[in-house]
């Protein structure tokens, strides 16, 4: 780990957070921008969907660090929107840009952050969790869609995500 987080809450979050940085990038490395768009004659979210909602995600949470950016790729994603048929979604070369100007202020904020701040409450449409809780979830959620991302990569017969 980089840096040693204020909080003990958040050391294993942030093991995560180093490492699924750096997963998103290896998961869509070498897929070409058609096949990020391929939905293979299903109802399942397609590649640049899932990467557009990761990124919104963490430009989301850094609102509640003060960190108030706008992501060039977001507005198909405001508001936790679902998949748009037919619409085409940015490239991954944009998704990646935001991700690079987004992540390293996100990790700072999070390092940072104390436990009073983890206890701030979040109201959200039906329910009230903490801040600690809002970032559990998106680091869970991150996990989850670049699997979904890694099993795209072999149903467009890509070899397997590299880790390393």
């Amino acid at each position: 780990m980089k840096t040693k987080p204020n909080s003990s809450r958040m050391y294993g979050i942030m093991v995560l957070y180093e490492m699924q940085t750096d997963f998103l990038l290896r998961a869509l490395d070498g897929i070409a921008e058609e096949d990020a768009q391929k939905r293979l004659d299903t109802k399942a979210n397609h590649i640049a969907w899932i990467t557009g909602s990761v990124v919104h995600g963490r430009y989301f949470l850094a609102k509640s660090f003060g960190i108030d950016l706008k992501s060039t790729t977001g507005e198909l994603f405001a508001d936790n929107k679902g998949i748009v048929d037919d619409a085409t979604y940015p490239s991954l070369a944009e998704f990646r840009e935001d991700w690079a100007q987004i992540s390293p202020l996100l990790e700072e904020a999070l390092t940072q952050a104390s436990d009073d701040k983890l206890e701030e409450k979040l109201t959200m449409p039906g329910m009230e969790i903490t801040l600690f809780e809002m970032i559990s979830f998106t680091s869970y959620r991150e996990a989850n869609c670049i699997g979904q991302i890694a099993l795209w990569r072999r149903l467009l017969d890509y070899p397997g995500m590299n880790y390393m």
